[in-house]
């Protein structure tokens, strides 16, 4: 096996053996980026010198004994996660020029365990998209199929750890934007509960909604990456002081007495492809033949999560982007002498269709008069959605879905038709307005060969339930070891 090919787990397997080195292992990285990445556009930013001087110092830190399962691990990042000295853009042009005097939290805690950062990874301008073709600078391309999306909005994210140029990543995720690409690309994607990870440095989208979460080769990755980064922040009011266990210590002795549910209202959701159907049928028959006990739910209110989201996401989004203005940083139109002028033209050539889009919506929904037919309303149904999933958890302890109704489809069939873009997401999403865990595993592909997720959902902060059950699952699936044909 290539270097590149590693999984976080073996990588660090052979460095603290002292069977290869960071710099031997970062270099392959970047190496295998020059080689793949002009054809999939995964990063906006490849930090080479850097990523380099980090794995000589993570590589005097080997060789003194004091090593974590991440020190010389190179990683790439998603680029609305601020970086020290490094260009963090959020994919739009608003932002083109701007570098950072301070890292994200999320950040800290890497550098803290050594680990090396590679680049700054593409996405959907400020978040906002389902297939990484809203970014202000290039599209990403699926390395299983270049004709097609990655999904989104941390495709570059997904799209590079699938391609092997970076061993893992972090993205976040405010509808589905970690679960989403990982399933499209098939590699394991998890969001955490809301609260889990500090935001502190992460460029906001929707505030009540986002959440950092990694993306890997394999489950026992994204737990060494999930340990790493989780626990409380007091940057971060958001952030709960829960206790964090330890995920990578997944256990292995099947799933005896474990209770699944399967939502009856997800097996009729519009437009569910019957290639994803069956391979979700698949993936619940292994998972009870490993011991776990499947049940049928109900979560009643997923009919009006679109909707809600739809509302609640572009308003947060509003508020949060009124930030970008020409005045402070960021992109300024200096043609203009006129203060309204400039903050008009500023914000019609720094922001993107799709970003100028939600902000309309946005703030309409926030204006006087129609508040509470709107956001007041959406979030009464948001209460409602985190009741149905209480109610289920009372009878299981995981729930199972699909993580996306279709595999990846070919680049531009919802440039024109953004609703149908906002309904891949009718899986993922509740699971942000509730604020619960979800991870994507692969459990399939089409019959073009392209990746299937399973999600698989579970109570507030029992991330470790979903790390059991997908371990269990990938091991017995095998679905890991094919890889993309670059």
């Amino acid at each position: 096996m290539k270097l590149h090919e590693l999984t976080i787990q073996q990588a660090s397997g052979l460095l603290q053996n002292k069977e290869i080195s960071s710099r031997e292992l970062t270099r392959a990285v970047l190496d295998r980026i020059e080689a793949v990445d002009a054809r999939i556009g995964a990063y906006l930013t490849v930090d080479a010198e850097g990523a380099m001087a980090q794995a000589e110092a993570a590589d005097q830190r080997l060789a003194a004994g004091n090593a974590v399962p991440l020190t010389g691990i190179p990683l790439g990042i998603k680029d609305l996660l601020c970086t020290r000295g490094l260009r963090t853009t959020c994919a739009s042009r608003i932002l083109e020029n701007f570098i950072p005097p301070y890292d994200a939290t999320v950040i800290t805690r890497l550098k803290a365990a050594d680990a090396v950062l590679v680049g700054k990874l593409n996405m959907d301008e400020f978040a906002m998209g389902s297939t990484t073709e809203h970014s202000g600078f290039q599209v990403t391309r699926n390395p299983w199929n270049l004709d097609c999306i990655p999904g989104g909005s941390s495709g570059g994210s997904a799209a590079a750890v699938a391609a092997d140029m970076c061993l893992g990543a972090l993205g976040s995720d405010t509808g589905g934007s970690i679960r989403q690409p990982a399933s499209h690309c098939g590699v394991v994607g998890i969001k955490p509960t809301y609260g889990r990870v500090s935001r502190y440095g992460l460029v906001a989208f929707a505030s009540s909604l986002d959440q950092v979460g990694p993306l890997g080769k394999s489950v026992t990755d994204c737990a060494i990456l999930l340990d790493a980064i989780a626990g409380h922040d007091p940057k971060d009011s958001t952030s709960v002081p829960e206790p964090v266990p330890d995920f990578s210590d997944i256990a292995t002795d099947g799933l005896a007495g474990v209770v699944v549910g399967i939502p009856r209202e997800y097996s009729t959701a519009q437009g569910l492809d019957p290639q994803v159907g069956r391979a979700i049928e698949a993936a619940v028959k292994t998972i009870e033949s490993l011991g776990a006990r499947c049940i049928e739910v109900s979560l009643p209110h997923t009919d009006r999560a679109v909707a809600a989201y739809y509302v609640i996401a572009p308003s947060e989004a509003s508020s949060n982007l009124a930030r970008y203005d020409g005045v402070k940083y960021g992109f300024r139109d200096k043609t203009q002498s006129d203060l309204m002028q400039m903050y008009r033209s500023t914000r019609s050539q720094g922001f993107g269709p799709e970003v100028q889009r939600r902000i309309i919506l946005g703030t309409y929904a926030l204006s006087a008069g129609y508040y509470d037919a709107y956001y007041g309303k959406a979030s009464q149904i948001r209460t409602l959605i985190r009741n149905d999933f209480t109610t289920a958890f009372e009878s299981c302890d995981a729930i199972l879905s699909p993580v996306a109704p279709t595999p990846a489809y070919p680049i531009g069939e919802t440039l024109d038709d953004p609703l149908t873009m906002y309904l891949s997401d009718i899986f993922t999403l509740s699971a942000n307005l509730a604020g619960i865990p979800g991870i994507s595993v692969p459990c399939g592909f089409s019959d073009a060969g392209l990746p299937i997720g399973l999600q698989i959902m579970g109570r507030h902060f029992n991330e470790a339930m979903l790390f059991r059950i997908a371990r269990q699952f990938e091991g017995e699936a095998g679905i890991n070891e094919r890889k993309p044909p670059l």
